[in-house]
């Protein structure tokens, strides 16, 4: 792992492969073009950045001419873009709307001449003026599923800033602190990891049951706390969790629990591979789980990870998806009683490529 570094820059080359394939799935919904508002999607589809929050961007990809953004960047780096449409923020206003209004000013033009546009759930269709708006979220998540190889060194470039927030976690807990300086603490470690401010941060940072949003009390001995991190980096998310003995003195009941859940992560591990069903390796697992020693194993297996905290494939009994080669996979188990005073969740991150599994992340997960 590295002390600190800058997010590693997507290929251009990339971005206008992701464009291409973009522009396929319009074509074949019909679709003259996709604009899309997010800022996660500008930056995978173009390589442009756009780090302020308090205003908007946006991209236009037509199933045919020139790939354009708006930006208030005078100089924008968008090195997968044909055309930046520079626009003036209100700076005035800082309600979103106020500066939605300034980036359809620069970019209804463009769409001009378009009937049916493909958009994500966070674009201001009311804005839009002309081409009719149709979400198409679920048809872009299910599209950007295999990750490119400028994709996989953000993911892992994310995942290193994750291990650094557990390091600074595991030597910062022990009995007396709260929750909030504990999720702090780590935040500052992931943020000086990262060399900028975060896109997206865990919730569950509990100790003394299996997880939830961390508050002023302070954390007790024979409390385990479940440190679930769903860190992000412009866009790209890592999904970790590891259990922490707040006195690093175990019970032998927390012991053998973690050993048992460390049996279902080699488990689930040892299944996934392509054309395997998501729902068999969970049902596989829950059965090596759910009612061991008076335990509950009770929520998914896991989930796809990528500009998402949660995209496909699902390892859950709810869908039917099976593994694919380009996956990256987070996977979860857990157990969780009164007697464990809390529970023991582990999860780490994999890669489904041609040669096997790539396990992305490597903190330790003792406990």
């Amino acid at each position: 792992m590295t002390d600190h570094g800058t997010p590693p820059p997507l290929n251009p080359g990339s971005c206008r492969e992701r464009q291409e394939k973009l522009r396929s799935l319009c074509r074949s919904l019909e679709l003259d073009g996709a604009f899309f508002w997010n800022r996660f999607y500008v930056y995978t589809l173009t390589g442009y950045w756009h780090a302020q929050p308090l205003t908007e961007t946006a991209v236009w990809v037509p199933v045919e001419g020139d790939i354009v953004i708006a930006s208030h960047d005078e100089t924008p780096v968008a090195p997968a873009a044909d055309q930046v449409l520079n626009y003036k923020p209100n700076d005035l206003f800082t309600l979103r709307e106020n500066q939605s209004a300034c980036v359809m000013e620069v970019m209804n033009p463009v769409l001009t001449g378009a009937k049916t546009i493909g958009v994500d759930w966070t674009t201001p269709a009311a804005l839009v003026e002309g081409p009719t708006c149709r979400d198409i979220s679920i048809e872009y998540q299910h599209l950007r599923r295999s990750k490119d190889q400028d994709e996989i060194d953000a993911l892992k470039f994310t995942i290193d800033c994750a291990d650094k927030a557990y390091a600074a976690g595991r030597e910062f807990i022990q009995p007396g602190v709260s929750e909030i300086d504990i999720m702090s603490t780590m935040r500052g470690a992931a943020e000086r990891a990262a060399g900028e401010i975060l896109s997206g941060f865990g919730q569950d940072y509990k100790a003394g049951c299996p997880g939830g949003f961390a508050e002023r009390r302070a954390v007790e001995s024979g409390q385990l706390i479940c440190l679930d991190v769903g860190i992000g980096v412009r866009g790209y998310r890592s999904d970790l969790c590891r259990t922490f003995s707040i006195d690093r003195s175990p019970t032998n009941v927390q012991l053998e629990a973690h050993a048992r859940v460390m049996e279902a992560m080699a488990h689930a591990k040892s299944r996934i591979a392509p054309g395997v069903s998501c729902t068999e390796v969970f049902r596989e697992v829950e059965a090596m789980l759910d009612g061991w020693n008076g335990c509950a194993f009770f929520h998914h297996l896991g989930h796809g990870i990528g500009l998402d905290a949660h995209e496909v494939p699902r390892i859950n009994p709810g869908w039917n998806d099976t593994f694919e080669i380009g996956d990256v996979v987070a996977v979860e188990p857990g157990l969780y009683s009164d007697e464990l005073n809390g529970g023991i969740r582990l999860e780490n991150n994999f890669w489904i490529t041609e040669n096997g599994l790539e396990q992305l992340s490597d903190f330790p997960m003792e406990l």
